[in-house]
């Protein structure tokens, strides 16, 4: 554990319940353990790894305090340098199942959330309730929690295009197109039309060398909104689900190789072909939503619960950070009796201008670019 932490927190008895174990979770749930609290974290997914792209982690400029630079580390390994998704969620995860304050719990649904004047709790499908003195959502943006604190705003809102994401071992590209070992590391090739974002990152086993490396792609497309409809993906302007490699329709795979194929050039063009050809690739229909409010009482909201911006802002994963940071230096005072909401309060007055503006920053791109 990194000792960086502010460790001048007594111990107590308070506890937080935190839902959802992705990287704000996770985050989150550290954040407040290392503050004092005995925390509960709840994940409606099993707890076999998952899969993402690539996100950016080492913009610690930002950071202003020890909790949200000892989170940096802790998520970045001290590397900096874009990172596969799943490299970030291992080392969150690895802590947080170390953490003698942390109770992680996976294939947990939360159906209702709930509060009174002593404590906030969840209850699941099958029928368990979990109390803390807090509670804190961080189910992402389709989260059950903020229809609770913002029941007038309860919805992110379809932005108007999808983002096809993959990531394949560096191994699979032909030699002659690998990137060599001075290409930078973030690539925004041009295109016809769209828009690509290219990383490179480490291999699985965290090796560098060439040739044991990663690309992950990021293509944004416009031109596929009928078929998130028609597949359920999208309803009116909600975003239900995003859409898996098995649903993929045969032709839309070979509209996208040949569109593929006269837009992007190598290494992304092969790894896009093989992540095609393979079926390793997920859309993700972009939704976004901007906050009028973080907390109602003893419950709060914080990463993608709370604030949806365009990816193409690359704010997410630091927004998520912060929100995880500040949120347990602000409850680190103290969450007994009506020191919990005022805590949770002074956490929204510091986020909430902040957050609005990220996702506000993103929105003129998905104006012009959605349909």
């Amino acid at each position: 554990m990194d000792e960086t932490f502010d460790e001048s927190i007594q111990e107590a008895n308070q506890s937080a319940v935190v839902v959802g174990a992705s990287l704000s979770g996770l985050m989150a749930g550290i954040a407040l353990a290392r503050s004092g609290l005995h925390v509960t974290i709840l994940e409606s997914a099993g707890a076999k790894p998952r899969s993402g792209a690539v996100l950016q982690v080492d913009s610690g400029d930002i950071d202003r305090t020890l909790t949200a630079k000892a989170l940096r580390k802790l998520a970045s390994g001290g590397m900096k340098s874009v990172e596969a998704w799943s490299s970030v969620q291992s080392r969150l995860r690895a802590e947080a199942k170390s953490h003698s304050k942390i109770d992680l719990r996976y294939d947990t649904r939360v159906q209702t959330v709930n509060q009174d004047n002593d404590s906030a709790w969840v209850m699941t499908d099958k029928g368990e309730t979990f109390h803390g003195d807090i509670l804190i959502g961080a189910d992402g943006h389709r989260s059950t929690v903020r229809r609770h604190v913002a029941p007038h705003n309860p919805n992110a809102t379809f932005a108007g295009y999808v983002i096809w994401v993959a990531i394949v071992d560096e191994n699979v590209i032909p030699k002659e197109h690998r990137p060599n070992r001075n290409a930078p590391r973030v690539a925004m090739p041009d295109g016809i039309g769209d828009f690509l974002l290219g990383g490179i990152v480490a291999g699985t086993d965290g090796s560098h060398d060439l040739g044991h490396r990663r690309l992950g792609w990021a293509w944004y497309d416009n031109t596929q909104n009928d078929l998130l409809r028609r597949l359920g993906c999208v309803e009116g302007n909600v975003v239900r689900h995003s859409l898996n490699a098995t649903d993929i329709p045969e032709q839309t795979l070979i509209e996208l190789a040949e569109q593929a194929s006269h837009r992007w050039p190598q290494p992304w063009l092969d790894a896009i072909l093989y992540s095609i050809r393979t079926r390793n690739l997920t859309g993700t229909p972009i939704a976004e939503y901007v906050p009028d409010k973080l907390v109602k009482g003893r419950i709060a909201i914080v990463g993608d619960a709370a604030h949806v911006p365009t990816p193409l802002t690359a704010s997410g994963f630091n927004a998520s950070l912060q929100d995880a940071a500040t949120l347990a230096d602000c409850v680190a005072k103290g969450i007994q009796g009506i020191a919990a909401t005022e805590a949770l309060l002074e956490y929204e007055s510091l986020r909430l201008k902040d957050v609005r503006q990220i996702v506000q920053s993103g929105q003129s791109f998905s104006r012009s670019f959605g349909r």
